[in-house]
C-alpha cells in the first residue's frame, strides 16, 4: 500500500495522473494568441506560452484570459480527482496537482516545451490547500508589484510554499499534499532557472515590457 492506497486502486490513480497531465498540457496562451490573430506566442519575447509572455504582446485582456484559464485548469484537475476518487481523496488530489503542473511545463503536444507552471501551480494549490494558496498568491502579487518583475514574485511564492504548508505545532512531511507542494515548488523553480540567472544579472524584463 502507498499512502493507504490498496494495490487494486493504483490503476485508478494512474488514470487520474494521466487525465491531469492532459488537462494541464492544454496550452491556453498559445491557443488564445493564435485565435486572436497574434501569431505564435513562442516566437515572441521569451518564447514562453504563459500569461507573462502573452502580456509582452501588449494585449492585457489576452494575458488575463491566459492567466485565468491556466489557473482554472489546475484547479479543475484537482476537482476531477476529488470526483473520481472518493475513497483516497487527498492522495488523488495531490497526484492530480503534480501532474497538472507537469503537463503545463512539459506538454507532449509542444515537444515537452511548455510554460513555467506558475498560474497552473497556484490553481492547484488553491484547490488543494486554499489558505496556503491564498498566501502564495499574496506573495506573488506583492513581490511582482514591488519589483515589477513577475518571475521574482513567482520565485518567492513557490520557494516559500514548503514553509507555508507547515501547520503550527505540526510538521506532517508524510502527507501527500505536502509532497505535492514540494514537488510543484521544485518543478516551478527549476523552470525558472534562466529567470534566476537574469535576476542576479539585473537583466530580467519588467512586467508589461514589450518584446518583438
Amino acid at each position: 500500500m502507498i499512502y493507504g492506497i490498496p494495490t487494486y486502486d493504483l490503476p485508478l490513480m494512474g488514470g487520474v495522473a494521466f487525465l491531469s497531465y492532459l488537462i494541464g498540457s492544454i496550452p491556453f496562451g498559445l491557443v488564445l494568441t493564435a485565435l486572436s490573430g497574434g501569431g505564435d506566442i513562442r516566437k515572441i519575447g521569451s518564447g514562453n506560452i504563459g500569461a507573462t509572455n502573452v502580456l509582452r504582446t501588449g494585449r492585457k485582456g489576452l494575458a488575463a484570459g491566459t492567466l485565468a484559464l491556466d489557473g482554472t485548469k489546475g484547479a479543475f484537475a484537482v476537482f476531477c480527482a476529488f470526483v473520481l476518487c472518493p475513497f483516497h481523496t487527498l492522495a488523488a488530489e495531490s497526484l492530480a496537482a503534480i501532474f497538472a503542473v507537469a503537463g503545463h511545463c512539459f506538454p507532449v503536444w509542444l515537444k515537452f516545451r511548455g510554460g513555467k507552471g506558475v498560474a497552473t501551480g497556484l490553481g492547484c494549490i488553491l484547490a488543494l490547500m486554499p489558505g496556503v494558496g491564498l498566501c502564495c498568491c499574496a506573495l506573488w502579487l506583492i513581490f511582482a508589484k514591488v519589483t515589477r518583475i513577475s518571475s521574482a514574485g513567482a520565485i518567492v511564492a513557490f520557494a516559500a510554499l514548503p514553509l507555508l504548508m507547515i501547520r503550527p505545532g505540526r510538521i506532517d512531511f508524510h502527507s501527500p499534499a505536502y509532497l505535492a507542494g514540494v514537488l510543484i515548488a521544485v518543478m516551478i523553480l527549476i523552470r525558472h532557472h534562466a529567470n534566476i540567472t537574469r535576476l542576479l544579472k539585473g537583466t530580467e524584463p519588467r512586467i508589461g515590457q514589450k518584446s518583438t
